[in-house]
């Protein structure tokens, strides 16, 4: 057990930026903040969403080594290790603890009842029992929240299906088949009978097991794959697009850095700008505001994201409409 995981992003920009005077903190007092995600230790130079929340947090006058320490946890990839790893920050005694990812949320908000807690994202917290409802969250929780219920889902199996006009069979990889991953494959389920596709469910939750994944995918005779979101598989995205491509497989997501990896298309957030959002919602809890006070927050703007390069390399012709509704085409 590592005590104190670095998050190489903190780190580097700490050191850049550690002169920077702040900007309406507190002189003297020096803030605690626990971090906790079931995904793996960022590699230096790879880029991550969540470097954006330290950005901001920056921005607003925290600077570690001055007047902010930060604790991380990263579960590797082992959900089942949140718990332990929770725990060990509530030891810690942090101000407020940031938490990504549903597994992340729900492990913090057992561990303690005391300390407030950011989600910087999570899928539905009302539906997995984190929170009470978004606007009034109740207890020590808020934070950010992606709006991947079935609507969302549907929306990118439609656009799947318009890229892929005879997809009849998909492939759905999902971290478990429980809990909120239960309740996605649910969604994805009853969206795809709507469009007279059949399923087929991998669980991956290891990176090691991607490569007998889409050996199940090709004896199956997907025509395609689609990713229930999670910031482990976020963290393999360069594998996973890899690995799609080898196997000559069109692969959906609702997180745009697996396109900007190579896979083929998305539907999601802006991450960056949603992590950016949490630090505000940080800076507005250590200032004193309540979590059960602070509605949780689902942002509206989901943007489409198409790898144009990996298109050409799989034989996809994108229809011309499909194109002009784009948010951003990579070539």
């Amino acid at each position: 057990m590592i005590d104190r995981r670095r998050f190489v992003a903190i780190a580097a920009a700490s050191a850049a930026l550690i002169s920077v005077p702040t900007k309406g903190q507190p002189t003297g007092k020096v803030w605690r903040i626990g971090f906790l995600s079931a995904g793996v230790t960022p590699t230096p130079g790879t880029p991550d969403p969540a470097d954006a929340l330290w950005q901001r947090l920056r921005e607003l006058g925290y600077a570690e080594g001055a007047n902010l320490v930060v604790d991380v946890r990263f579960a590797e990839g082992k959900s089942a290790r949140l718990p332990e790893l929770a725990a060990e920050l509530v030891r810690l005694k942090p101000d407020l603890i940031v938490t990504r990812g549903s597994p992340s949320n729900m492990a913090a908000k057992n561990a303690t009842a005391a300390i407030p807690i950011v989600m910087a994202s999570g899928l539905d917290p009302v539906r997995e029992g984190v929170v009470a409802s978004l606007a009034r969250p109740g207890g020590n929780v808020t934070g950010m929240m992606f709006a991947s219920d079935a609507r969302i889902i549907a929306k990118r199996l439609q656009l799947l299906k318009e890229a892929l006009p005879r997809m009849s069979r998909l492939a759905v990889a999902a971290r478990s088949d429980r809990g909120g991953d239960a309740i996605w494959l649910k969604d994805t389920e009853d969206s795809a009978k709507a469009l007279n596709v059949s399923l087929h469910v991998l669980i991956v939750e290891d990176f090691p097991a991607w490569n007998d994944a889409f050996a199940a995918m090709i004896a199956t005779r997907a025509d395609a794959v689609y990713l229930i979101e999670s910031p482990n598989y976020i963290a393999h995205a360069k594998l996973i697009a890899d690995l799609a491509l080898r196997n000559r497989m069109p692969s959906m997501f609702g997180a745009d850095e697996h396109v900007r990896a190579g896979g083929l298309m998305s539907y999601g957030l802006n991450l960056p700008a949603v992590f950016r959002r949490a630090a505000e919602l940080v800076d507005k809890v250590l200032k004193g505001t309540k979590p059960a006070d602070i509605p949780v927050e689902q942002p509206t703007k989901y943007e489409l994201v198409i790898n144009l390069k990996t298109a050409k390399v799989l034989g996809i012709t994108i229809p011309p409409s499909l194109l002009a509704r784009a948010d951003e085409v990579i070539q």
